[in-house]
């Protein structure tokens, strides 16, 4: 995969203090998107989960799920920028294999790369760190990576889909871009691979849904 240096990427100051993030962008600090959609997010689901299969047992299965994400983005991360990387524990192993069906079913069709872990934001509202930002299928794209236990319904995912919109629209705030399209790549344990595409009226219906979260985070801070 060859890297195109259209766009200028800088890194962006990034700190966590009790699960928030925020980037220092231009001397102010801007709640992250995660951040913003955790906060502005319909829970019941999450604590009926919790619920049923206990509490203890529902933060180990996060911790094990969220630190296997963590493996598997490092390996796509290594992979686009043609570095060698391997984790020989068991968790890196099975990352590892999540990784390379996301390799082999979803980066098949990115002929080219602008930037990996891309820091963006959109001044004075929000900031975030998408996954990659490439041409896919000939179209500018958007990649999110995702990990998952099961394989997952669109209506599961509402929130990839406006996290996706929000890196679409602090991209084209920063660099006049005009990007079309949002893929999210998911694989579960298995190997088991999906993938779910935004764009045209479908990319501008979550731009705009997500800019209603970004308007309930910051009422809910004033409360």
């Amino acid at each position: 995969m060859k890297k195109n240096s259209k766009y200028n990427y800088k890194d962006v100051t990034r700190t966590t203090d009790h699960g928030s993030r925020t980037y220092d962008v231009l001397g102010v600090r801007l709640p992250s998107v995660t951040t913003i959609l955790s906060a502005t997010k319909d829970q019941s689901f999450l604590t009926a989960w919790k619920n049923k299969v206990g509490h203890e047992n529902a933060e180990r299965i996060k911790n094990h799920s969220s630190n296997r994400g963590t493996a598997m983005h490092k390996f796509l991360e290594k992979h686009v920028e043609g570095e060698g990387y391997d984790d020989l524990t068991t968790l890196g192993q099975e990352a590892r294999t999540m990784a390379q069906t996301i390799i082999d079913s979803g980066l098949s069709n990115v002929t080219e790369y602008y930037g990996s872990e891309v820091s963006l934001y959109y001044q004075g509202l929000y900031a975030g760190s998408t996954d990659l930002v490439c041409m896919h299928d000939g179209m500018e794209t958007i990649v999110d990576f995702k990990q998952a236990n099961r394989p997952k319904k669109t209506e599961w995912i509402q929130d990839y889909y406006l996290q996706i919109a929000a890196y679409a629209m602090a991209h084209d705030h920063m660099f006049g871009s005009q990007i079309e399209q949002g893929v999210i790549m998911i694989c579960t344990p298995d190997n088991f691979y999906q993938e779910f595409k935004c764009q045209g009226e479908k990319m501008k219906y979550y731009r705009h849904e997500f800019l209603k979260r970004l308007s309930q985070y910051h009422d809910q801070n004033k409360a």
